[in-house]
């Protein structure tokens, strides 16, 4: 058994070292996804580290574009195709760093192999405040002249989207752990049905909304738990999460949290250095138990 991490990632390069460094652990492959935008041949030396490997097929990724979803599936179907024996697929972004010790996380993974991890809201009862993606149109994936403007005629002359297929929407952190049956079906509903593949492209924050969505109407919903296992902090209401910093050290392992997001060394790499010294003790403390 073998647990697959996917990095989906953009921003700097010594950031995404340490993090990948920091998950590198036996019975453990990295899959990186790297924004077309950026030079891949930057990353060669990444070729050196064990378990490692760049996603083929790349996209160009828009912020709250469902090219973030293109992205998160197409990586799917290069990972389910190159083995059948991981107990989980878990996505990450270039900005995260573990709380805990790879050991412990695997740990965890691999004795829950029929459960995945997904926050998740009804947008129905639960989440109202995201309903107006679903009714409203976003052409942001369209990459045509004065598309915004037609995006504005589209939401004032038209009536209101609806989900196709009676689909019950769902949806909140698009971080998530998924078992490989849970990643195949998402992979494969999205193929199978256009109509809800073009309401998806259509829709703002989309990366947010799929998987709740299609895994929630599915068979495997009862396999689904409601946690995600991650640390993120947002302040009034922001699109954005806050960049965490020493001064969040003790809520991060409060938390008793796997992961955070987000940091950044060039604001405070003080916190990264004072992770990796917590993930440390846990590992001695695990060798003597």
């Amino acid at each position: 058994m073998r647990l697959a991490h996917l990095i989906l990632a953009h921003g700097s390069k010594s950031q995404l070292e340490r993090l990948v460094k920091r998950l590198i652990y036996p019975n453990t492959d990295i899959y990186i996804h790297l924004d077309a935008k950026r030079d891949i041949l930057e990353f060669a030396d990444f070729a050196a580290l064990e378990g490692v490997s760049f996603i083929k097929k790349r996209m160009r990724i828009g912020w709250g574009d469902y090219s973030m979803v293109s992205a998160t599936l197409i990586s799917f179907e290069e990972i389910l195709k190159a083995s059948p024996d991981y107990s989980h697929i878990n996505l990450l972004s270039g900005q995260d760093y573990p709380l805990k010790s790879a050991a412990t996380i695997q740990k965890f993974l691999f004795e829950n192999t029929d459960k995945s991890f997904m926050r998740y809201r009804s947008v129905i009862d639960d989440w109202q405040q995201s309903q107006s993606r679903l009714v409203m149109y976003s052409l942001g994936d369209y990459k045509f002249p004065l598309r915004f403007k037609i995006q504005d005629l589209l939401n004032k002359f038209l009536p209101d989207r609806k989900l196709p297929l009676g689909l019950k929407p769902y949806g909140f952190s698009q971080w998530m752990i998924l078992t490989p049956a849970c990643a195949a079906y998402a992979l494969d509903y999205i193929k199978k049905h256009r109509s809800v593949r073009r309401s998806f492209r259509l829709t703002w924050a989309v990366d947010e909304i799929v998987f709740q969505t299609i895994l929630m109407n599915s068979p495997l919903k009862d396999t689904i738990v409601n946690e995600h296992f991650r640390y993120i902090k947002f302040k009034n209401a922001a699109s954005r999460p806050n960049t965490l910093t020493i001064a969040d050290a003790k809520l991060l392992i409060d938390s008793n949290k796997f992961y955070a997001r987000k940091f950044d060394p060039k604001v405070d790499s003080e916190i990264l250095d004072y992770l990796d010294a917590v993930a440390e003790k846990e590992i001695d403390k695990l060798f003597l138990n």
